[in-house]
């Protein structure tokens, strides 16, 4: 729970009252290695903060194959939705590792917003903060060969690369599992 509290600070100044506002409103959840945490054509049921594990985002292109697109690891806020409305979720979230996290509710993720002050402001800075991350991981891999995309990867994320399957980790970088096998040979 400090590790969210830590987290949200970063963002804003809330009082003791309103820590333990939002530490009333979360709760605990844990996932097992390849259990969704939401899933396309879904709504989605929370928003999570990750205390432990890997989570990919991925998604089937339109000849039905899976493409891992962005990994989320702990002290980061996952969601499939920029706004966490009653639409149905575009990508979905599992988990690659056995997981820990909190977990809001729309509901009582309302509620913080309509109670706490400048919480929108707080939310919203969080969120530019995640999409600026993922952006941020995405927009060297389109332009880049896959031995400089992994070198790249390894030097931004090193600890994530050992926590994935090599399978996710050739979907993230757009090559096959073959071409990344051999890249990382010729690294060593």
């Amino acid at each position: 729970m400090e590790k969210l509290v830590e987290y949200i600070l970063h963002f804003g100044n809330l009082n003791q009252q309103q820590i333990d506002f939002i530490k009333s409103k979360a709760t605990e959840l844990e996932l097992k290695k390849d259990d969704y945490f939401s899933e396309a054509g879904k709504i989605p049921k929370y928003i999570g903060f990750v205390l432990e594990g890997v989570f990919r985002f991925c998604y089937y292109n339109n000849r039905g194959e899976e493409i891992t697109y962005y990994f989320i690891s702990e002290n980061s806020f996952v969601s499939d939705q920029q706004k966490f409305d009653a639409q149905a979720a575009t990508d979905y979230i599992q988990a690659v590792t056995d997981c820990k996290m909190l977990v809001f509710s729309k509901k009582d993720w309302d509620e913080i917003l309509n109670t706490i002050l400048d919480w929108d402001k707080i939310s919203a800075k969080i969120t530019h903060k995640c999409l600026t991350e993922a952006m941020d991981r995405r927009s060297p891999l389109v332009s880049e060969d896959g031995t400089t995309r992994y070198l790249s990867f390894l030097e931004k994320y090193p600890m994530l690369i050992n926590r994935v399957p090599l399978s996710l980790g050739a979907s993230y970088l757009g090559v096959t599992q073959q071409s990344l096998s051999r890249i990382r040979k010729n690294i060593r």
